[in-house]
């Protein structure tokens, strides 16, 4: 085989790779949920769907896509300052036992981008970016940093629709079942370290605690949990697991105990 055929295979292979990335591509395009899909299917209250076009536009599509003007990358940056002050007061709120420092580490994991992007596959919104066919191709859809940024545009764009009680009527619900796996995940707030930091201080040993009843299906268990500190009961505390139900059962002993 000479040269030119070699090349001329190797031409018609590419070519071949090419049609099936753009066939790939067609096929992901025609499954894509369009703008006023979303807004309906989420419940979101958008007139201007201009805004929640551009806000689930990734710069790939306008890269490939002339006619396209805007990309997400604004509203990204809106979202981001917004979801700060929607969770940092959703936060002080729902947690006045947190000292600041723990209020801060709870917000920062909440907003972080792994969480963003967790909401964003919670929305399934996914379904609805507009991305260029080469990020579609790479799996651009399932990236966490391009996940996190679409969600933080979404909010951006929801604020200016429809304003920040609107955004908190959207977020806070997701902030609540996000709660306890950010507490059982990420180092935020210990009262059980500081309960027993006091009673061995006090010499009274190390508190028990103790599973007082567990109800509801497996999928969805509620436990009840009661801490002892030199067999007296001192708090009790309820949760989706029990170290949840601990953690509250501490913090009701702390204040019992007027330890903080």
């Amino acid at each position: 085989m000479n040269g030119l055929s070699v090349r001329l295979r190797q031409v018609d292979g590419w070519r071949s790779i090419s049609s099936r990335e753009e066939a790939v591509a067609s096929e992901l395009e025609s499954q894509m949920e369009s703008p006023a899909e979303l807004a309906k299917r989420l419940k979101l209250p958008f007139r201007q769907l201009h805004l929640l076009t551009r806000a689930l536009t990734h710069r790939s599509f306008v890269n490939e896509n002339s006619n396209v003007l805007e990309d997400n990358e604004r509203l990204e940056f809106l979202g981001d300052a917004v979801l700060d002050f929607v969770v940092g007061a959703w936060v002080y709120n729902r947690c006045p036992e947190m000292h600041e420092g723990d209020l801060t580490r709870l917000r920062s994991a909440l907003v972080r981008n792994e969480q963003l992007a967790v909401f964003s596959r919670e929305l399934k919104l996914d379904r609805a970016l507009r991305l260029g066919r080469g990020e579609l191709n790479a799996g651009g859809g399932r990236r966490v940093g391009l996940l996190g940024a679409a969600f933080e545009a979404l909010i951006g764009a929801l604020f200016l629709e429809a304003g920040i009680e609107e955004v908190k009527k959207f977020v806070e619900p997701l902030l609540n079942n996000a709660r306890d796996k950010v507490l059982n995940r990420v180092e935020i707030y210990d009262p059980k370290s500081r309960l027993q930091e006091w009673a061995q201080a006090q010499k009274l040993g190390i508190p028990d605690y103790i599973l007082v009843e567990s109800r509801g299906p497996d999928h969805a268990k509620t436990f009840d949990v009661e801490v002892k500190v030199a067999g007296r009961v001192y708090g009790r505390g309820t949760g989706s697991s029990k170290h949840i139900a601990e953690l509250m059962a501490a913090q009701t002993a702390l204040e019992t105990l007027k330890v903080i």
